[in-house]
């Protein structure tokens, strides 16, 4: 038989996959379904790196994986085409972000078929088609009729280079994340989607989620809930007075000072003729810091307002300083220092040489209305750049807006030649002046009549998160010229059974719950959680353990891997191979080769097939491992057994039947050399099951012990010895040690090498 030649073999499956339309999904009423995506890609020119690959080989893992189930799997495709990288480059070629974007998505195309992925390519989305964001356009009209879109004044991170809004996480000591210039705070008028109208059932929700539990960590901190309860303090010698919020209420005697944010409401009526340069300044120095750096900055600063107010419960005048510590987002933007009891507060006390005070408790509700704060605020959604999706609004002549009626969507981008945003702030679309204007109805309130009024269209355009908060939607139905998406289709094929990404812990996850249990309410949804399992894997670096940048030039090209000879198999089964699918791996040139190697076994091993079956507890053991592995997303050992299973097979001979798993099971990772195999062995990929009977034999006996004491043996499977727990519960259910443990037990020791437990009581 002749050498394996992958590149030949793989050219080979991909034609015949794409003329087949092999991976084209169907509704299949009486077929239980699986709908498995990632988290889409930006398409930069660079095209595909080796993040990208592992992303998209474990959705293609677990697509195989349940295709060969015989299940109805769809796997669809996608790209984030709008956003800043797109218009950066636009304003220093003058090249259009629309023909740019062109290009690259046909590269992302071509690169992503290299690979042999089992895309849908029948469901490819792309944000920036007008047949995409017309929809994103009705999605933001919709919360816009309910009040959940809305304007407010309010400063804003500003880059004065890229000339456009910054989010807090954007701003790196004081200068934006992607220019590297000093940021400046600007007061705009902006639009926000209130998703603090949905903090508690996003936070409540958490706890049901099928995701990892450091993701849903960072989003319970992210929404971060806080009962407490507000204060009244008066100001001496002024009819007002200060609330703070505080989560400590029952520490009120301990109260020796005041803080307040620079930023708030009222400071400059509270601040002494005395401290009002001092305080100008100090707030100057502080709005150039993100909340971030605020939050972690370990050196506390602060200045004396010259005010003082009442301690309601001790009636004692205390000082009111401002820090910049404290945020005028959270609560009330002032709080109660009571350094006896608060570390930060007992540092900024020490700093600056206030009363610390041992305080006894009182009642909680004594002198506070109970209250509950988040962290999380409404989610900012205006850019002041030409390549986003325009927002459907326009203003009369009193500046009011006006939704842009559904029938007249997509609001479409004009063309233009100039992409730098105008001196006044504003995106480049200011500068199409046709486009600007537009003709609305307007009903008259005294007459009831209706009218056409001259409007001008709003400029920002919306942050791409909202184009990446309904997407999965869509390819349940993605040509669909009526709706956003189809009723049927979503009832079929939603919510999403797998999501995989390694970027966008907080925000994205957050603001597609959060759309998702907006359009339940309006009955557009049958379902209030998007996404069933996330899978969140980790980076892979470059050899020295260092991130890969262009700029450090240690990026690999997942092509140049494929062109030099390895093929797309070895690429995709090495970074299934790298390590464990959550944490970050580097790069391993000799790894890679190794892996090649191991491929190159499995096609060899056609060249001899034997008669006499000697690997049935192998196979079986095998099967039964590899099958286990991909449920619990443990790619890198259901590598490493189809490794050992082939070791064997050299060692005894391998019979047809052998091979015949041995391709099924590697069709997930190496799908064209497995089609190749099991085309030359004459049988399907059905996927193999594994006969418990053959398996039995490979047990082993556990001591179980009380007190140090003998009370029963326990036969359990060599595998499950690594679930300590299974074991546990296992020998908890034994009569012969429940009599000894009704009790209670204090502890519980295992030991795997002695393969002995023994329970403490």
């Amino acid at each position: 038989m002749e050498r394996y030649d992958p590149l030949k073999i793989e050219a080979k499956w991909q034609k015949k996959w794409e003329e087949t339309e092999a991976f084209k999904a169907t509704e299949k009423p009486n077929v239980p379904k699986m709908m498995v995506a990632e988290m889409f890609p930006y398409p930069s020119g660079a095209g595909l790196h080796v993040g990208h690959v592992r992303n998209f080989t474990i959705v293609d893992v677990l697509t195989r994986f349940y295709e060969q189930q015989r299940l109805n799997v769809m796997r669809p495709f996608g790209y984030d085409t709008f956003g800043l990288p797109a218009e950066n480059y636009a304003i220093k070629t003058g090249r259009s972000p629309k023909e740019v974007t062109t290009e690259n998505v046909a590269n992302f195309r071509k690169q992503a078929k290299s690979l042999g992925y089992a895309i849908d390519w029948t469901r490819e989305i792309n944000t920036s088609d007008p047949e995409y964001y017309k929809w994103t356009q009705w999605c933001f009209l919709q919360l816009f009729k309910k009040g959940l879109a809305y304007q407010k004044e309010s400063y804003q991170w500003w880059c004065p280079v890229d000339q456009t809004v910054l989010a807090n996480e954007q701003v790196e000591n004081g200068k934006c994340w992607r220019c590297g210039h000093e940021v400046e705070k600007k007061k705009m008028k902006q639009w926000f989607f209130k998703i603090t109208d949905y903090a508690d059932e996003l936070l409540e929700d958490i706890d049901a989620l099928d995701w990892p539990e450091k993701i849903k960590t960072m989003q319970r901190n992210w929404i971060g809930r806080s009962v407490g309860a507000e204060i009244d303090f008066a100001i001496v010698q002024d009819s007002r007075k200060i609330t703070v919020f505080t989560t400590r209420p029952d520490t009120i005697k301990g109260a020796t000072f005041l803080v307040l944010a620079p930023e708030y409401p009222g400071l400059d009526f509270i601040v002494s003729d005395d401290a009002k340069d001092k305080v100008e300044a100090y707030k100057a120095a502080a709005i150039k810091k993100s909340e971030i750096e605020r939050q972690e900055n370990k050196e506390k600063t602060g200045v004396f307002t010259g005010a003082y107010a009442i301690n309601p419960a001790t009636k004692e005048k205390i000082p009111i300083w401002v820090a910049d510590y404290v945020l005028a987002g959270y609560g009330t933007g002032a709080i109660m220092g009571v350094p006896a009891m608060d570390d930060r507060d007992h540092e900024f006390a020490e700093k600056f040489d206030l009363p610390i005070v041992e305080t006894e408790l009182v009642d909680r509700d004594a002198y506070g209305t109970l209250k509950t704060t988040y962290r999380m605020r409404d989610w900012l959604i205006s850019r002041q750049r030409y390549w986003g999706c325009p927002i459907p609004i326009a203003y009369d002549k009193e500046g009011n807006p006006h939704a842009i009626p559904e029938d007249q969507l997509p609001v479409l981008l004009p063309e233009i030649k100039d992409y730098k945003p105008d001196k006044s702030g504003r995106s480049a679309l200011a500068k199409a002046k046709d486009w600007l204007k537009v003709k609305l109805p307007v009903k008259d309130p005294k007459t009831g009549e209706t009218h056409m009024e001259e409007m001008t269209r709003e400029t920002d355009t919306l942050d791409g998160y909202a184009c990446s908060s309904w997407y999965l939607w869509r390819y349940a139905s993605p040509h669909d010229k009526k709706a956003a998406w189809d009723p049927e289709a979503i009832k079929y094929w939603e919510p999403t059974d797998v999501y995989v990404g390694a970027d966008h812990a907080v925000a994205h996850l957050l603001y597609i719950r959060f759309w998702c249990k907006f359009f339940a309410d309006q009955g557009y949804l049958p379902f209030r959680e998007p996404i069933k399992k996330l899978i969140y894997h980790g980076y892979i670096n470059a050899p020295d353990g260092k991130k890969m940048s262009k700029s450090k030039g240690n990026v690999i090209d997942p092509l140049d891997v494929i062109n030099d000879g390895y093929g797309a198999d070895t690429l995709r089964t090495y970074e299934m191979f790298i390590g464990p699918v959550e944490l970050d791996a580097a790069w391993d040139p000799r790894s890679v080769g190794g892996v090649y190697r191991f491929l190159n076994r499995c096609w060899n091993l056609l060249d001899d097939v034997v008669k006499t079956d000697k690997n049935l507890v192998i196979r079986n053991k095998t099967v039964k491992k590899v099958t286990s592995d991909i449920y619990k997303c443990q790619f890198n050992t259901a590598v490493a057994a189809l490794m050992e299973y082939v070791n064997e097979l050299y060692k005894n001979g391998a019979t047809k039947e052998d091979l015949i798993v041995l391709a099924k099971l590697l069709k997930p990772f190496a799908p064209h050399l497995a089609s190749e195999m099991l085309e030359k062995l004459g049988a399907d990929d059905e996927w193999p099951k594994w006969d418990e009977k053959y398996l039995s034999s490979d047990t082993v006996e556990v001591i179980v012990q009380v007190n140090g004491k003998l009370r029963a043996n326990l036969k359990v499977n060599t595998e499950d010895l690594d679930d300590e727990q299974k074991i546990i519960d296992v020998a908890l259910g034994l009569d012969k040690i429940k009599k000894y443990t009704k009790d209670g037990i204090k502890k519980t020791i295992f030991v795997k090498k002695a393969k002995l437990l023994n329970f403490v009581v």
